[in-house]
């Protein structure tokens, strides 16, 4: 994922936290309240993996709902910093690396719960990083423990001044961004403009997520051996939720 991690690394993690448009508190009783809605609380002694962790919303929110042992990976340092300066006290331990490795940091069949939230999901490079995730994920679930997916629906293709969406703005900062379909991706066009006291300065980058549809992601984990519980939408996102059997 370097082309993501650069994105990140040079644009976006320094406005992740402002776009959202919320405090941390009100993001994390958020995600408390989507994860208890669709099903995933620990019932005893809970191990659960946060892939694409960011600053923290879903490995906090896992810990609030009960798991004594939240691994949060990502490879953005700087948003891994902001988790750090505020996990003093939880069971989170937070781990600087590709989520792409994560079956290599845990053993098989030790984990009650993964969750890979926001549009994580898409910024993978391919299908084949997909595939490999979700049958690492089975590899390292226990029985009955689940994989928790949100990620936006892409395949549709928005045309002509649509593909504008606006994300945030304020009196310091104005965030755009603009999508190109290709048969595969989109590329995701991040606009930003700040204000300083010399006026307003433009920053840019962009990166590739993936077109990911619904119905293939969940045959896919049905596939491998997954019991799909959920497959709904919810707000902006798609949400799906496999059980091991």
């Amino acid at each position: 994922m370097s082309h993501v991690q650069a994105h990140y690394d040079n644009l976006l993690a320094d406005h992740y936290s402002w776009m959202n448009g919320s405090s941390f508190a009100e993001k994390v009783s958020e995600q408390r309240n989507l994860l208890w809605d669709l099903g995933i609380y620990s019932r005893t002694n809970g191990r659960a993996i946060d892939l694409g962790c960011g600053p923290g919303y879903q490995s906090f929110a896992l810990s609030d709902l009960g798991f004594e042992s939240v691994i949060a990976i990502d490879n953005c340092r700087a948003l891994l910093d902001e988790l750090n300066a505020l996990r003093a006290g939880t069971p989170i331990e937070p781990r600087l690396a590709d989520m792409r490795s994560f079956a290599t940091l845990v053993e098989r069949e030790s984990v009650d719960a993964i969750v890979c939230m926001g549009d994580t999901l898409t910024h993978l490079d391919d299908r084949g990083d997909v595939s490999k995730l979700f049958r690492d994920a089975h590899d390292v679930l226990r029985v009955t423990g689940r994989l928790v997916l949100t990620f936006r629906d892409l395949s549709l293709e928005l045309t002509g001044l649509d593909r504008f969406i606006p994300v945030r703005a304020d009196d310091q900062r104005l965030m755009v961004c603009a999508l190109d379909y290709e048969p595969e991706s989109v590329v995701v066009t991040d606009i930003i403009h700040i204000r300083d006291n010399d006026g307003w300065t433009l920053r840019k980058s962009s990166y590739r997520k993936l077109r990911l549809q619904p119905a293939a992601v969940a045959k896919e984990l049905q596939a491998i051996g997954f019991l799909v519980d959920q497959d709904r939408s919810v707000g902006r996102l798609h949400a799906i939720v496999a059980r091991k059997p």
